[in-house]
């Protein structure tokens, strides 16, 4: 039965990423980095509008300190302060 096969093939191109767009590519690495993979979209708008070198040099200071337990929130505080 084909099927189940072609529902196998659909959860396999569902679980990859799809990026083809610088934008998209610093958006993933800034959630990865702050361990916030849910906000991905949120990220990759920031990267849209914002300078990406600069959001990954904040988010990779963020990522380095311990003393944060949520580093998503805290990057996005020190994006509000940084306006």
């Amino acid at each position: 039965m084909l099927v189940p096969e072609y529902l196998k093939t659909l959860q396999d191109r569902a679980s990859k990423s799809h990026i083809y767009q610088k934008h998209q590519s610093v958006g993933l690495e800034l959630a990865e980095l702050l361990n916030d993979r849910e906000h991905i979209a949120l990220y990759m708008k920031l990267a849209k509008t914002k300078n990406g070198d600069r959001l990954l040099q904040i988010a990779k200071d963020i990522a380095t300190r311990e003393n944060v337990q949520n580093k998503g929130a805290y990057f996005m505080r020190m994006m509000k302060e940084n306006k």
